[in-house]
């Protein structure tokens, strides 16, 4: 079915191709064949024009590193996303849980200033998410409000 809408979608021939290896990536992806998604991305990647398309690209990229533990390419990946698109709230949340994640494990390791220091970079992202959409990231929300760093009020 995807094949037929893709012959038949009003595109050029690029916009076509690059949406097949997008595609072909998130097939992939699910799949749990991570370095052929990976592949697959990148050839999208050098196609795509569209900065929104290009965006969801660069989100699905830091979705497979991060997920493997590579959290500096996840970010780096992450913040390309988001220069693409700056109304990608699910981007900004993904970084604030690295964030999180990293804050923790500083902890944990008896750095309670570096760990402070991620918190508070996780705190900065999950506002600028919440901003966006206000009705997601319920954890997150709550997060903020019992460790003191929230001083918004867009609970619904």
């Amino acid at each position: 079915m995807a094949d037929l809408i893709l012959k038949v979608f009003p595109a050029s021939r690029k916009e076509k191709e690059a949406f097949a290896y997008y595609r072909d990536g998130m097939s992939a992806q699910a799949d749990g064949e991570y370095a052929e998604a990976l592949e697959n991305y990148e050839e999208a990647l050098k196609l795509e024009e569209d900065s929104n398309d290009r965006s969801y690209i660069l989100y699905n990229m830091g979705l497979i590193y991060a997920s493997n533990g590579d959290h500096d390419r996840a970010l780096t990946l992450y913040h390309e996303a988001i220069d693409e698109n700056p109304r990608l709230p699910q981007a900004l949340n993904n970084i604030a849980v690295i964030y999180h994640y990293l804050g923790e494990k500083a902890k944990e390791e008896g750095n309670d200033d570096e760990g402070d220091k991620f918190f508070d970079q996780a705190a900065d992202y999950w506002k600028r998410a919440i901003l966006q959409a206000p009705n997601n990231y319920i954890e997150a929300q709550n997060w903020l409000k019992t460790t003191g760093r929230s001083g918004m009020d867009v609970y619904f």
